[in-house]
């Protein structure tokens, strides 16, 4: 539980429908309740009309009912326990819940990657990660991947003495701890792995070098975003294969829509199952050069871009020099506006005005669709 970050509301069911109206839901509510078997399930269904579809809900009731349990179970409630509970019963109730090995890890790795040197993948992730952990308020771990000339350390004003070196060099001490010690807290909620940015050495790996380090990561945070350097390497392509997402950034030029085809089409080659990539378009209006609409973009590729980037040097010069991001010079500028949309989009979270005004699905439908898929 060292990591975990814990609030405390009054109220029950009621207060949780009230305060995660205008609230992003984190990856588990537990909720004690007095309520009656009917009254529960009919409530739990105005819940998840605010519940993001990766949350899972445990419910501490007052009633030992068997029917009661199966229908929670059936709705896609994660846990139902009789009260009263001891400090014990709760740390193991949720250990179950997300230590299960036979389930997935906690977190979603989302690969960001240029087509081209120099299109500004490397700002967008960093960027989005920050936006993740301050949008989300859950953990996320930003990986530099570029181990010789990575600048996430200088992005975010940190000089930690150890980083992603460390790991991916000692595959026989991986585990969460010594992931955690090497990470460098950017925030509350966001910590850096960062690269050394030196050329004392050759960084050739395998295929699976990173795999690992990875996992690791994403037991311990629920957004693991990985800064992929513009080379063509084996662990690279392996990378963005087993990546949960994967983010193209590309300029709206020639060599870039000729890169970003061949990119997703090896992608979807290799990952027939998963989600499509997702497209930013980066530095659009840049003055005096020729560029390719993003509709002739759009048709050659077959993705729709999820964002295009305004070219504006000057606030992203003015954010790298002072070590900050976008979102915490110029909170309301729209280009962290188009933050917060890409990240709501990769979490499949929206947000809260979109939750109130949303068609509600209503009753156990709703618990179904939202609770139940993990």
């Amino acid at each position: 539980m060292a990591k975990a970050h814990l609030k405390m509301n009054m109220g029950g069911i009621a207060a949780a429908i009230e305060f995660y109206r205008d609230a992003p839901t984190p990856n588990l509510i537990i909720i004690e309740s007095r309520m009656s078997a009917q009254e529960l399930m009919a409530a739990l269904g105005d819940l998840a009309e605010h519940c993001d579809a990766n949350t899972k809900v445990a419910i501490i009731g007052h009633f030992n009912d068997v029917w009661l349990y199966r229908e929670l179970m059936r709705s896609g409630v994660s846990e139902y326990t009789v009260a009263p509970l001891s400090l014990a019963d709760v740390l193991r109730m949720i250990s179950e819940l997300f230590m299960d090995p036979d389930k997935g890890p906690i977190g979603k790795s989302f690969a960001f990657v240029g087509v081209k040197g120099g299109v500004g993948a490397s700002s967008i992730a960093h960027n989005l990660a920050w936006t993740l952990s301050q949008n989300f308020e859950l953990e996320t771990v930003l990986a530099d991947m570029d181990l010789a000339f990575g600048t996430a350390n200088i992005n975010f004003d940190q000089d930690p003495p150890q980083g992603i070196s460390e790991a991916v060099f000692s595959p026989d001490r991986l585990d969460e701890m010594f992931i955690d010690r090497l990470l460098a807290k950017c925030g509350d909620h966001l910590s850096l792995l960062a690269a050394p940015s030196t050329l004392d050495r050759a960084y050739d790996f395998s295929a699976d070098a990173f795999v690992q380090v990875i996992e690791v990561m994403q037991r311990t945070a629920p957004h693991v975003v990985l800064d992929i350097p513009h080379v063509w390497t084996a662990w690279a392509k392996a990378t963005l294969i087993q990546a949960d997402a994967v983010v193209i950034v590309a300029t709206p030029d020639l060599a870039c829509l000729r890169n970003a085809k061949n990119l997703v089409d090896m992608l979807r080659r290799n990952r027939p199952n998963d989600s499509t990539p997702y497209l930013i378009l980066n530095q659009v209006g840049m003055p005096k050069r020729p560029e390719i609409s993003a509709a002739d973009f759009s048709h050659a590729l077959d993705i729709q871009p999820s964002a295009q980037i305004p070219f504006d040097p000057a606030l992203f010069g003015t954010a790298t020099n002072n070590g900050r991001m976008i979102g915490e010079l110029q909170p309301k500028h729209p280009i962290s506006q188009s933050f917060n949309e890409i990240a709501n989009m990769l979490t499949g979270r929206v947000a809260a005005t979109t939750k109130k005004n949303s068609s509600k699905l209503g009753g156990l439908a709703g618990l179904i669709d939202r609770l139940k898929r993990k």
